[in-house]
């Protein structure tokens, strides 16, 4: 079974509301094995100065999935756009988003007279998928939250089905690797005189093995309950925790936003191996905001758990295992094609 990650994930920006001097507004790159390239949930300004700063390629992106259509989560997208069309792209995109974002992009580059070399093409539906052959698929479902706005969370599920060989078995049937071999890993059935009955069986010969692992990312929200459906057989939930308890009862519920203690409990209650909390408050930035939140975090959730940092690279393979890699750094690919 390969071990490698099926999932990449890239923290592009990291800030609620407004950026910092060390980190930006919303943005996650998420790149997926297998699938069409990678993908980018949420685009808050600065998105494409963070792309700068890493090596992901902007003609490899695919899928662009906005949560909601607030400015901290969208206002870098015609600027990415257009940028990606002036470096060449020809490739049609995917953008995932409520209507409320085509409508506003539509108008954005209306007057501003911008012509995109590629399509757009606009999906406001619960469901998109994308299926490389029988045997490669990227399910992305999108779920409900409660926000001042509509806002989404988006299951993102892959599925890989890998065919095995018995090279023992093929050595002593003594069938020499070659073409046949590549007939029976295919599922074909391949004619041999050196065994009763001149046949060799593919599926006397071959093994599939399945991997799927499926992370679940959330926009805005202010009732981590909503996310039970979208949050069953996920290894991964990456969510906002915009204050602590104490902060959001001094605030009060009208920005309606989780605190860590509430997405933790939750993370907590349905059993979610791992947790990677985002969207943080300017006054929780500093140090000693951030022990605040993980402390916090960690009284109501037992799995493993991240506060992540713009540039911040996280894996997930297939066993629901989350590693930390080095941060994406400066001196990427930027936005050469």
């Amino acid at each position: 079974m390969n071990t490698s990650p099926l999932f990449t994930l890239t923290f592009l920006g990291t800030s609620a509301g407004m950026p910092t001097r060390e980190r930006n507004v919303s943005a996650l790159a998420v790149k997926t094995v297998p699938g069409p390239g990678w993908l980018l949930v949420d685009c808050g300004e600065g998105t494409q100065r963070q792309l700068l700063r890493t090596r992901l390629r902007p003609r490899d992106l695919a899928v662009v999935c906005i949560t909601h259509a607030h400015g901290d989560h969208c206002y870098g997208l015609p600027g990415l756009l257009e940028s990606i069309g002036l470096a060449g792209r020809t490739e049609p995109l995917t953008l995932i988003a409520p209507d409320a974002v085509r409508q506003w992009l539509q108008a954005t580059h209306a007057l501003t007279n911008a012509r995109l070399p590629y399509e757009v093409r606009f999906v406001d539906a619960d469901t998109w998928q994308w299926q490389n052959g029988p045997d490669a698929t990227l399910r992305i479902e999108r779920h409900a939250l409660l926000h001042r706005v509509p806002s989404h969370a988006f299951r993102i599920e892959v599925e890989q089905t890998q065919v095995h060989l018995d090279a023992q078995a093929l050595g002593a049937a003594g069938l020499p690797p070659g073409p046949a071999w590549s007939a029976l890993r295919d599922g074909q059935d391949v004619l041999f005189d050196g065994v009763p009955g001149g046949r060799l069986r593919s599926a006397d010969f071959t093994c599939a093995q399945t991997q799927r692992v499926c992370a679940v990312i959330g926009g805005d929200n202010a009732d981590p309950a909503l996310l039970r459906t979208a949050c069953a057989g996920a290894q991964l939930l990456v969510h906002e925790a915009t204050f602590t308890q104490a902060v959001l009862d001094k605030v009060g519920p009208q920005w309606m936003h989780s605190s860590a203690q509430m997405i933790a409990a939750f993370a907590q209650s349905v059993g979610m191996p791992n947790l990677i909390l985002t969207h943080l408050s300017a006054r929780h930035c500093k140090p000693d905001g951030l022990a605040d939140l993980r402390r916090e975090a960690a009284a109501h959730y037992h799995g493993g758990l991240w506060i992540a940092d713009d540039l911040d690279v996280f894996t997930l393979d297939a066993h629901g295992k989350v590693g930390k890699q080095t941060p994406a750094g400066d001196g990427g690919a930027g936005l050469a094609i």
